[in-house]
């Protein structure tokens, strides 16, 4: 089973960034859960989505033994990096997280945020490089079927531009090895 950690700040998309992978496994053939939780600012303040996904029934709804967090703001990294364990990939967006403290997890800083401002002049698409970028770094899904779900959840007339946020996703995560 993998587990999955998406953490940011309430506006980020990440909530919505979980549903679009839970329903990336689902197309796959995978049994997916999906849960959520932010503060009580909801715009601002810190928020989680956890995804967990399995070829089997999954008998517990919430992550036990993270195997990928991210992290797109310092606030979450502060919170909630520590549920990534040894061996689990934490993959910090480094346009916000800087301050990076000690952990046994692989550490990956990618400029997440500055790609979707530099590259498609939004920090809206910020979640849809992350997606990228961790289905690039851990084939969790397919490529084919995170698009799938991506544009079916994206506001229409924006495909093009989800597009390639998915696509500099995959480059980033191609770039970190």
């Amino acid at each position: 089973m993998k587990q999955i950690v998406l953490t940011g700040t309430g506006g980020q998309g990440l909530i919505l960034a979980g549903i679009i992978l839970a329903e990336a496994a689902v197309l796959d053939g995978k049994q997916a859960i999906q849960t959520q939780s932010y503060g009580p600012e909801a715009r601002g303040g810190a928020s989680k989505a956890e995804v967990l996904i399995a070829d089997e029934a999954i008998d517990y709804p919430k992550v036990q033994k993270a195997d990928t967090v991210l992290s797109m703001s310092q606030e979450a990294f502060n919170k909630y990096s520590a549920a990534a364990g040894e061996g689990a990939k934490l993959i910090v967006d480094s346009t916000f997280v800087r301050e990076l403290k000690e952990t046994k997890a692989q550490l990956i800083a990618l400029p997440i945020t500055k790609a979707a401002r530099e590259e498609l002049g939004r920090d809206m698409f910020a979640n849809i490089i992350a997606l990228g970028a961790i289905v690039g770094l851990t084939k969790t899904v397919s490529r084919a079927s995170l698009e799938q779900a991506v544009l079916a959840r994206v506001p229409k007339g924006t495909e093009d531009k989800n597009r390639k946020a998915l696509d500099l996703g995959f480059q980033l995560a191609k770039q970190a090895g």
